[in-house]
């Protein structure tokens, strides 16, 4: 495929998640999954796993992230801008149409009332994203990452530890494991 047709295809698919996506970043990363993974075939499932983490980890909007680590991924600098540029356009759009009409919206009983029943659907949807990705992680049955998997959600959700301890932890064991497989690999 030529560089100019997959930017377009990069360009237009971004273009089209974000302007369809509601409930934040979270939700984008399972589509981009079935756009990128599944319908593309571009990207493998397990290093789609490594892009999400990467994109939850660097600081900012997990979609604009998402968007330049899978568009740097599959065109360069070039596929980053891209994708970036493609992600921020929707919401850049519908953010500045909100505001114009913001007293109006703000009064509405049934947008209001939308926007509520829009909140379970994205609640399901991040449900289906972390049932996903944990079910990739626990098929390997590779006792780390699993480990790490309950450790981190019963840190959050039992314990209530501050999200950012908990990804600096798991960003620590994941340098630490690849230094430790480096060196094993140069023995």
């Amino acid at each position: 495929m030529k560089k100019k047709e997959l930017l377009f295809r990069i360009f237009i698919s971004t273009l089209y998640l974000s302007a369809f996506t509601f409930g934040g970043g979270y939700v984008i990363v399972t589509l981009m999954k079935k756009k990128f993974v599944d319908e593309y075939h571009w990207i493998e499932k397990d290093e789609m796993l490594d892009l999400a983490a990467i994109a939850q980890s660097a600081p900012g909007a997990i979609a604009v992230n998402g968007a330049i680590v899978i568009g740097y991924k599959l065109a360069g600098i070039a596929g980053a801008v891209t994708a970036v540029t493609a992600t921020v356009i929707p919401p850049f759009v519908i953010i500045s149409l909100i505001s114009v009409f913001y007293g109006i919206f703000r009064t509405n009983r049934i947008v209001s009332e939308v926007l509520e029943g829009m909140q379970a659907g994205v609640g399901a949807v991040i449900a289906s994203v972390v049932y996903d990705m944990a079910a990739g992680v626990v098929k390997e049955k590779r006792t780390v990452p699993v480990t790490i998997m309950i450790c981190a959600f019963a840190a959050s959700c039992i314990f209530g530890v501050n999200v950012i301890y908990i990804i600096v932890v798991c960003v620590l064991i994941g340098i630490a494991r690849a230094l430790a497989n480096k060196r094993r690999g140069a023995e």
